[in-house]
């Protein structure tokens, strides 16, 4: 059931914060693809809903997560959305080889790159960025409705590309068998969270959580930010971890067991090991983008640690892809009651 909402319609929306609104579609620069102040205010209105969800924020609040937002790349997007040809015309210049960039690091990551894919991966948002008319519908849903500025429009993008990306994946994992998966090494197979493709390799006796680097990435200041919260988050999602669960990773993964050898170990069938191993994989996914969603209180001598918006959880999830040193061995030793996993 879809949340009420808990902000004002729109029309009270755009008396209250009328000052604003203004100075904000003056910032964002709408008049350069003929948005009007009406339709901006609508977008802005949506990207406060989906910042607060139910809670009501107050007026200072609202005002200074207005003012966070990357507000010319919003206007793009809706200017995009509604199917202006002039946005649409700059879009596709600034954004083309850039998307196709993306799309390049992202295939070469998980081992299947080459410029004609990273092209057609590219490509391939354009109709949904666009929005495809559905049969008997006279509206588009362009995919630029769930951009909201809270982070750059080429991270949202980078987000989206992985993302589909991923989805490919798992299309592609549903077909390949038990049997198929233990004839792989355990440092190719998919890693702890689930949907990232990230893969486990050991390095001088350490499990690492690893993947191969790309070519030519395009450099990001806070790619290490990301990575730091990443690995903070999946450390404090093994600790929560049951014992049983933690020496099921530490079979698999440490010990490299197959399916087989730990189910003759405990008792039980080699797809039920696969089963448990997958919902803990999941499991650990979404402890780790809750986490970097809400963020975390000044703890430990800690500072605050601000919360991460989807899109750049995504982009987390996508640099980890690349060379990410995550020591799975020290994780699984640090959480509480460790469990020692069978002998071979």
């Amino acid at each position: 059931m879809e949340q009420e909402s808990t902000l004002a319609p729109i029309a009270a929306f755009s008396r209250q914060y009328a000052q604003l609104l203004e100075w904000l579609h003056a910032e964002a620069k709408c008049a350069r693809w003929g948005l009007a102040r009406g339709r901006f205010a609508e977008a802005l209105r949506q990207s406060v809903e989906k910042r607060y969800g139910g809670t009501r924020p107050d007026v200072a609040e609202v005002e200074t997560y207005l003012k966070s937002l990357h507000l010319e790349d919003l206007a793009l997007a809706c200017a995009c959305a509604d199917g202006e040809e002039t946005a649409w015309e700059f879009f596709v210049a600034q954004f083309r080889q850039e998307l196709r960039a993306s799309a390049g690091a992202i295939l070469r990551a998980s081992g299947a790159g080459d410029d004609v894919r990273a092209e057609e991966l590219a490509d391939s948002l354009y109709a949904e960025l666009f929005g495809v008319t559905p049969t008997g519908s006279g509206r588009r849903k362009s995919l630029f409705e769930y951009f909201h500025g809270r982070s750059k429009l080429s991270t949202w993008l980078r987000a989206v590309l992985a993302q589909r990306h991923v989805d490919l994946l798992r299309k592609n994992w549903r077909t390949v068998s038990l049997e198929a998966e233990e004839d792989k090494a355990v440092g190719n197979i998919t890693a702890i969270t689930a949907g990232s493709a990230l893969k486990l390799g050991t390095n001088h006796g350490s499990t690492h959580l690893q993947g191969r680097r790309p070519a030519a990435s395009p450099p990001d200041p806070d790619r290490e930010r990301y990575l730091g919260r990443l690995a903070g988050a999946l450390g404090a999602a093994i600790v929560g971890l049951a014992p049983r669960e933690r020496m099921l990773l530490a079979c698999y993964y440490v010990d490299q067991l197959t399916l087989a050898e730990i189910g003759r170990t405990l008792d039980e069938h080699e797809s039920t090991v696969s089963r448990q191993l997958d919902r803990i994989r999941r499991q650990l996914r979404e402890s780790v983008t809750k986490t970097l969603l809400h963020g975390a209180p000044a703890q430990d001598g800690r500072g605050v640690e601000a919360a991460l918006d989807e899109a750049q959880v995504e982009l987390a999830f996508e640099y980890a892809l690349e060379d990410w040193p995550f020591d799975l061995s020290r994780a699984l030793s640090n959480a509480e009651a460790p469990v020692d996993p069978p002998q071979k």
